[in-house]
């Protein structure tokens, strides 16, 4: 279809650019086809214009050439401020160009690194509570202040979308305006981006062992009081890195049932409260008498139950659980 489309005069625009990222445009939209069919995503839609766009171009549509890299039909290289420059000896395999709605390119290149190697191995292992007011808790008693990045910026936003609402369709200043704001969310998410890349390496660079709770972030949000703060927090991003990056290092990293009782167990005699509501921070042991703070308690239990489950492959909640799913994943380079 895709070859008749080129001959129609309507749609000439077409041989303009190499087929490569057409035909890869055409496999994404399979796949979205293929992840409604099987009930995990809503019906495709078009993406606006406004909001930017990608283009892939796989190994036969580019050439890399004394660090420089050429697009198919294009003469000029690309004119790349780079992040960090490709190892020498790596080729790359794919290369994706996108547009942010501010009017700012990206380009993403894919290629294996030879330079990442294990870390040298330590007898260090955390579990690790995520929250709100602190991002991360680790079992140690460490705590990771949350920088809520949105609400920084919250005021800048909410002007910039209220002089957006006033402009009138279609004109110029509203693309003004429109840019405006898409260059705030820009920044919020390139500052929380980078905090949560920067915890994460840490992380995993000073631990062997790295224990964390298998959170259902899709349903918390859910909740409308909290949907804006947890979204802010990024847990699931925290989780995603955390994962490749033991992979990368050869760190061992677990996921515990989401059902286990964390923060209602006593890291000390093991004693079950009924009830924990979120706004109790603090709270003493019925049984033993011990005082604990609710995120560091959360945080031992979860590391105890993680290396339960890692040594002897034992369910963290053999009490009438729900669901017993508990994996443990030895992720090695």
């Amino acid at each position: 279809m895709l070859t008749a489309w080129k001959k129609e005069e309507e749609l000439d625009f077409l041989n303009e650019v190499s087929c490569v990222p057409l035909q890869q445009g055409l496999r994404h939209l399979q796949t979205a086809f293929s992840n409604f069919w099987a009930g995990r995503t809503k019906y495709p839609n078009f993406k606006k214009k406004h909001q930017g766009g990608s283009a892939e171009f796989s190994k036969s549509a580019f050439k890399y050439r004394n660090g420089q890299i050429y697009l198919a039909k294009c003469k000029e290289p690309l004119d790349i401020r780079w992040s960090r420059l490709i190892p020498e000896g790596c080729s790359p395999s794919t290369v994706t160009v996108r547009l942010h709605p501010s009017r700012r390119w990206h380009i993403s290149i894919r290629f294996d690194d030879p330079t990442i190697k294990p870390l040298p191995v330590t007898d260090k292992a955390i579990g690790i509570d995520l929250g709100i007011n602190s991002l991360v808790t680790t079992s140690d008693g460490n705590k990771v202040s949350n920088p809520k990045h949105l609400k920084k910026h919250h005021q800048k936003l909410r002007r910039a979308h209220k002089s957006l609402s006033r402009k009138e369709k279609g004109s110029k200043n509203r693309e003004k305006a429109r840019r405006k704001v898409a260059r705030i969310h820009a920044q919020i998410t390139d500052t929380r981006k980078d905090h949560l890349h920067k915890l994460t390496t840490q992380l995993v660079r000073e631990n062997q062992t790295i224990v964390v709770e298998d959170l259902a972030v899709k349903n918390m949000v859910k909740n409308r009081k909290l949907a804006q703060v947890i979204a802010d927090a990024s847990w699931g991003e925290i989780t995603r890195q955390l994962a490749y990056k033991c992979r990368w290092y050869g760190r061992t990293y677990i996921e515990i049932d989401r059902w286990f009782p964390s923060s209602k167990r006593c890291s000390n005699c093991g004693h079950i409260v009924s009830k924990m509501p979120l706004n109790v921070r603090e709270w003493e042991c019925p049984e033993c008498g011990t005082r604990h703070d609710r995120d560091v308690n959360a945080s031992k239990n979860i590391l105890a139950a993680g290396l339960a489950v890692s040594v002897c492959g034992a369910s963290v909640r053999p009490e009438q659980s729900k669901s017993v799913k508990a994996t443990a994943m030895k992720l090695q380079t």
